[in-house]
């Protein structure tokens, strides 16, 4: 009975650990996606730091317009006060305003700073060019490894091994996905070949324009890893919202042999790595039931 308790709980704690580093839109959400890097994490805390200040601020406020509503209506204040000036009130209110912005911008321009300023000297390179409506990608380094990126249509989920609609989400899957390694900063380089696009994973905090003419740069570090669902965030044309972005973050022992396979053939090395995935996955739920 003990066995059967301990692999239930096992069980668990792999569906929680799945859950609770879900990489896309989850139904009926209503607060932003696990953070899976430094920066997102950092968004995240931010949100919640505010919050202390605009719950707060807000009950205040509708409180006071409940006062005055209630105390100076007409029928209970039928001579209105002429007061122009309170030395005391003035002060409280240019005061407090200031006080909490200088609580509220200093935090905020720590973490700004920190989006464009890389802990450490990117150890890859990856370049995006948003086109109508897909995404070209090249690793700039010696092996000049380039590619497309569509969204992946239904009547190709079983060609590509990817008829799983939970881990392959219908409208955000590609064909190709962006492979990087875990715990490793990657130098993020947009630009455009038509319109205007922007470059958006919400679990890595990164959302960057690409401008045709114009090369911008950003960065993230994956910390854990999996597959991770974006899309493109800026209004470029009638097919603006089938424009995904899919990366996935695995070790640098898996990045390694993916690359060199990807350099002969994309497809097969995209297989072989799906392949080696699934694999470490039963050996991890195997390991849960032990």
């Amino acid at each position: 009975m003990n066995k059967k308790i301990a692999a239930s709980l096992g069980l668990l704690a792999l569906v929680a650990a799945s859950g609770a580093f879900a990489a896309q839109p989850e139904p009926w959400q209503i607060g932003m996606q696990p953070g899976a890097t430094p920066i997102m994490e950092g968004i995240r805390w931010f949100e919640q730091y505010t919050l202390w200040f605009i719950v707060p601020i807000t009950l205040l406020v509708t409180a006071l317009l409940a006062w005055v509503v209630v105390r100076y209506r007409a029928s209970a204040n039928p001579v209105p006060s002429r007061t122009s000036h309170n030395t005391v009130i003035e002060i409280i209110w240019t005061l407090g305003p200031v006080v909490v912005l200088l609580l509220l911008a200093v935090p905020s321009f720590q973490l700004l700073t920190h989006q464009y300023t890389p802990d450490e000297e990117p150890a890859l390179t990856v370049k995006a060019t948003g086109m109508q409506w897909y995404w070209d990608y090249e690793y700039q380094d010696d092996s000049a490894l380039s590619f497309s990126s569509l969204l992946l249509q239904d009547e190709d989920r079983a060609a590509a091994g990817k008829e799983d609609l939970a881990q392959f989400p219908r409208l955000l899957a590609v064909d190709n996905e962006v492979v990087v390694p875990v715990n490793t900063t990657v130098r993020l380089l947009t630009t455009a070949g038509d319109v205007i696009h922007s470059w958006a994973m919400p679990a890595f905090g990164v959302k960057v324009d690409a401008v045709p003419g114009r090369i911008n740069e950003s960065w993230f570090k994956a910390e854990r890893e999996g597959l991770y669902y974006g899309q493109c965030s800026e209004l470029c044309g009638k097919d603006h919202a089938f424009m995904p972005i899919a990366v996935r973050v695995v070790s640098q022992e898996q990045f390694d042999q993916w690359k060199a396979a990807a350099a002969e053939n994309l497809e097969d090395a995209n297989r072989s790595l799906a392949a080696a995935i699934q694999s470490a996955k039963g050996e991890d739920k195997v390991a849960g039931l032990n």
